[in-house]
């Protein structure tokens, strides 16, 4: 006998309900997956932080370390995960997307690695997510995408080049880290405007003023952490700008 609250939607998952849900908003279809670290110290904490209503935050699965997946929240509800958020001209992220987070004490606890085991059911598990609601690949998305100015999960060392790999996410080699040009807090003028139209383009939250202010600075450093992890200093390098081109290219409607 199944005495779960809840059906899982993913087969491998262990329910743990969390009472931090509501009904989703709008006719909208679900169509971001939105990939957290936890950021405390452990998995047991986040996962019972997600379950305590007081907390009010949930998302709908947690990842531990060695690859337990817990579902909190069935996935035709809607997580309080994304908080204030942003991405192609859409603020209710909550009512669009299914939130992964991912047992890892983030930049307060030394950002570690994520362990093997637990990518690979982060894989599995966000391929089984995408099958079943059809979310395309450049909408696969870090919480710092959708509120740079915020945060910075899952972080710089999440491989985001392996999870492509087994098709999960958008993803080009980003361009080799050299000398050129580079754009930076304080300057003005036409690159800076087609720098924040790329940017947005692609879906960030970056006005365009053509004044390269604490915003533009905020969203480059997520765009870097997510596709060119290897410096992320929130300076639109000719690297970032050559990895951002290069993404765009690719994207299916403009190739």
């Amino acid at each position: 006998m199944n005495d779960a609250p809840f059906a899982p939607d993913f087969a491998d998952a262990i329910i743990r309900p969390s009472p931090n849900i509501g009904e989703r908003k709008g006719e909208a279809p679900v169509d971001i997956l939105l990939l957290h670290y936890t950021g405390m110290e452990t998995g047991q904490g986040a996962e019972d932080w997600l379950c305590d209503p007081q907390s009010e935050v949930s998302c709908h699965y947690i990842v531990h370390e060695d690859g337990r997946v817990v579902q909190m929240v069935p996935e035709a509800l809607r997580a309080w995960h994304a908080g204030r958020s942003h991405w192609k001209g859409e603020t209710d992220i909550n009512s669009r997307s299914v939130g992964i987070e991912i047992v890892n004490g983030g930049h307060e606890f030394g950002l570690p690695a994520f362990p093997a085991p637990q990518i690979d059911a982060v894989i599995t598990l966000s391929r089984d997510i995408l099958a079943r609601n059809a979310i395309p690949p450049e909408r696969v998305l870090a919480h710092s995408d959708v509120a740079p100015r915020r945060k910075r999960d899952p972080g710089e060392l999440f491989p985001w080049d392996r999870l492509a790999a087994a098709d999960v996410g958008h993803w080009v080699e980003p361009a080799q880290i050299g000398g050129g040009r580079f754009f930076s807090k304080g300057e003005s003028g036409q690159p800076i405007e087609a720098l924040q139209s790329m940017l947005a383009m692609y879906g960030y939250k970056a006005a365009i003023t053509g004044v390269f202010d604490e915003n533009t600075a905020a969203v480059v450093a997520a765009f870097q952490r997510h596709f060119r992890p290897a410096r992320v200093d929130g300076v639109a390098d000719a690297s970032t700008i050559e990895t951002l081109h290069r993404l765009l290219t690719a994207l299916p409607a403009l190739s």
